[in-house]
């Protein structure tokens, strides 16, 4: 798993996960992201939610798209974080992707999209 900051659009962060087995993996919901030692994750954009569950054959990847700040600056009790943890929600463990060295800068209005098929939907929220 990867965690690539953004140019476009501003304040978001992509996930990407690949499938490195030998069989199909679906990716269930939404990765629960958890920022430095936040006690909580963001909420997931429902908007987002696909169709269908994402499969992915091997050597295929999946996307979700994380919201960090309000891009006009009216979040609240921002602050860098610099380590991630991803939950996913079919209890296939943890992954801890590498930040910019610098961090990323996160506040309230965090919030995830549902996992994506393609990197443009996954940027869309």
């Amino acid at each position: 798993m990867t965690a690539t900051e953004v140019s476009r659009p501003l304040n978001h962060l992509l996930l990407t996960v690949t499938n490195t087995g030998s069989k199909n993996c679906n990716l269930i919901g939404h990765p629960a992201v958890r920022f430095g030692g936040a006690q909580s994750v963001p909420p997931a954009f429902e908007d987002s939610k696909p169709q269908a569950v994402v499969t992915l054959a091997p050597g295929e990847s999946g996307y979700a798209g994380v919201l960090l700040s309000a891009a006009d600056g009216s979040g609240s009790n921002g602050y860098t974080a610099k380590s991630l943890e991803v939950f996913f929600n079919d209890g296939a463990g943890t992954a801890r992707p590498s930040l910019p060295a610098k961090g990323v800068y996160v506040d309230d209005s965090i919030g995830v999209s549902y996992w994506q098929s393609t990197m443009a939907d996954a940027l869309a929220w």
